[in-house]
């Protein structure tokens, strides 16, 4: 904040604490000026309270993406194994890199058909409730415009990552926020991004893979971002990272770890901190990231995004 030459009022989005997300006495503490909490979440409850008929739609939305998902996963697990069995094959180099790239670029298309089927889901919701018109949200969306006219930048926290992005799409925060600097941490930075990842390479059920999970805001283009990388990724296996680079690519993955941090705007020194996922033959598979490149893949001109990995876990 102090680089951007912030000093408050802020509003604060603490959504993704679910029924916490008014016990903001800490972040108020560490940052020392007034801080607004738009109280997303619980206008949200409100919402949907006086609008049983649009809460319905919100439910039955959440249960055809919750559907997509599982079939999404039952696929990647088995392009995943498919790549990784190919470079197990006792046959000549050639003949194996060659399948093994079509296999990646077979998870590359299934990673874009996702979030088109993703895209589409939250398209026709948006048409059939018309959400953003109906009495409830309109009021709530002109309180909180009314409260962000009065602070000079927003902070978005971490927390429950679909709970905070479905909050933030019923109020068009990302409109609303849009020519304003804006500060994100964890699962916050996540939400910023066009692509939502969600990764844990040892869950306590057992090994796991990175999956495409939503829609983003599209506030921060050009990157995906894995807070907590140094504990969910095992970043010392050089094949399993880079497979991860390789499934998304071009767009980079770089990994926020505590204190690392990524900022976009021309006005603001351009470095980025953290590792990118590198893809293979570079470094062992995670390299330390710090140049214009990605600040450049970040522009886009108009306001400050900080994308931490600080904080709570996402």
């Amino acid at each position: 904040m102090a680089r951007a030459g912030v000093k408050g009022p802020l509003a604060a989005i603490t959504a993704g604490w679910q029924e916490r997300e008014s016990e903001d006495q800490e972040l108020r503490d560490a940052l020392g000026v007034p801080i607004v909490n738009l109280s997303i979440h619980s206008r949200a409850e409100r919402v949907f309270r006086e609008d049983p008929e649009l809460f319905a739609a919100h439910r039955a939305r959440q249960d055809r993406v919750r559907g997509l998902q599982e079939l999404y996963r039952v696929r990647v697990k088995h392009g995943v194994a498919a790549v990784r069995a190919l470079g197990d094959r006792p046959v000549a180099a050639d003949l194996v890199a060659s399948e093994r790239e079509d296999a990646v670029a077979a998870l590359r298309r299934l990673e874009e058909h996702h979030l088109g089927r993703l895209q589409s889901v939250h398209a026709a919701f948006s048409v059939e409730t018309g959400f953003d018109q109906r009495p409830a949200v309109a009021r709530e969306r002109r309180e909180i415009e009314a409260a962000l006219a009065e602070c000079e930048a927003v902070l978005v926290a971490g927390g429950h990552i679909a709970v905070l992005l479905n909050r933030m799409r019923l109020f068009s925060l990302a409109e609303l926020c849009r020519d304003r600097p804006i500060f994100a941490w964890s699962a916050g930075a996540m939400a910023m991004t066009e692509r939502v990842v969600v990764f844990h390479d040892s869950p306590p059920q057992g090994p796991g893979n990175a999956e495409l999970f939503d829609v983003g805001l599209g506030l921060a283009g050009g990157v995906i971002v894995l807070p907590d990388a140094q504990r969910r990724l095992r970043l010392g296996d050089p094949k399993r990272v880079a497979l991860l680079s390789q499934r998304f690519a071009p767009t980079p993955c770089v990994a926020l770890d505590e204190g690392g941090w990524i900022a976009r705007r021309a006005a603001l020194d351009p470095r980025a901190f953290g590792h990118q996922v590198a893809p293979p033959g570079e470094g062992d598979g995670a390299r330390a990231w710090m140049g214009e490149g990605l600040a450049r893949s970040l522009e886009r001109g108009g306001s400050v995004i900080a994308l931490s990995g600080a904080g709570e876990e996402g």
